[in-house]
């Protein structure tokens, strides 16, 4: 990372639920200095204020910097009138992202991604209830989730308040291919690598070159295993829960996946990549909100 907002590492959450901290990637485009008791003419309170809320701490002369930052999941819009709303929008549907007033505006000017070893789906089951399935990288190496991400400015805090303003993040879903589609019809958006500084490019606001990287979900290098019906509380956290499950029970996963296998083994990644063992493995309490 060019630029590290956190001031504080999290703890490795193995469900993350609605509301949760989460880690976001950004990449912003640097203002110049202004002279001394010049106002920025950026910080309206319609979430543009994103000057006021970061400060000028790390900012170079030109450029765009990268940057790791602890955002809360579940885009508040700036016009919302309650940030109770992001409980509502931990996703948004690729299909649909460019005219939801919700997401429109973030996807034309706020875009992330959000680093994760894995993520949680409900596979229906006939005559039985939906079953866990973990779902990761065959390597071990993190996932980079295609997200938006938004400022949401308190009006009962002092603009000039830390606490001014509200960082809150989605996580763009897409339609399951193949085989991933036997286990729900929707996935998060996985950007690949080569697409990263596409994605974050503060400069590129055009729809047209912005749909044309969301593509449908990878498929090729995941491994996905069932695991225990635990993960439905968010009351349960811990390695445990991406443990494949007893038995197996789930046959249709085979065309997903290997015999049933060992999840990999986790490489600590190096300073700077912006995520930890473990850092997030989204999920939900089981109502289905996710994905």
């Amino acid at each position: 990372m060019q630029r590290d907002e956190v001031a504080e590492p999290l703890q490795p959450d193995y469900n993350v639920a609605p509301t949760k901290p989460v880690y976001t990637v950004l990449d912003r485009a640097e203002r110049p200095a202004r002279p001394e008791g010049e106002p920025d003419g950026d910080q309206s309170d319609d979430g543009r204020g994103e000057a006021a809320a970061t400060g000028a701490a790390g900012v170079r002369a030109g450029g765009v910097a990268r940057e790791l930052r602890v955002m809360r999941w579940g885009l508040v819009p700036f016009w919302a009138k309650d940030v109770k709303i992001g409980s509502r929008m931990i996703n948004a549907r690729a299909e649909t992202i460019a005219e939801k007033p919700a997401f429109r505006r973030a996807f034309a000017k706020r875009r992330c991604l959000l680093p994760a070893d894995g993520y949680y789906e409900w596979m229906q089951q006939p005559g039985e209830p939906k079953q866990p399935i973990y779902i990761s990288r065959t390597d071990g190496q993190s996932l980079a989730f295609a997200g938006l991400y938004e400022l949401w400015r308190d009006p009962a805090v002092p603009r000039d308040d830390e606490q001014a303003w509200l960082w809150t993040t989605t996580i763009i879903t897409t339609s399951a291919p193949d085989e991933l589609g036997m286990i729900h019809d929707r996935m998060p958006m996985i950007i690949d690598p080569a697409g990263w500084t596409d994605w974050l490019d503060p400069a590129n606001s055009d729809v047209a070159d912005l749909r044309a990287l969301l593509t449908p979900a990878m498929v090729s290098d995941l491994t996905t295993w069932p695991v225990s019906t635990e993960v439905n509380s968010v009351r349960h956290n811990g390695p445990q829960l991406i443990e494949p499950a007893d038995g197996d029970h789930v046959s249709p996963l085979a065309a997903a996946r290997p015999a049933r296998s060992a999840p990999p083994s986790r490489p600590v990644p190096s300073a700077g990549q912006g995520t930890a063992p473990g850092a997030a493995h989204f999920g939900t309490d089981g109502t289905g909100v996710l994905f």
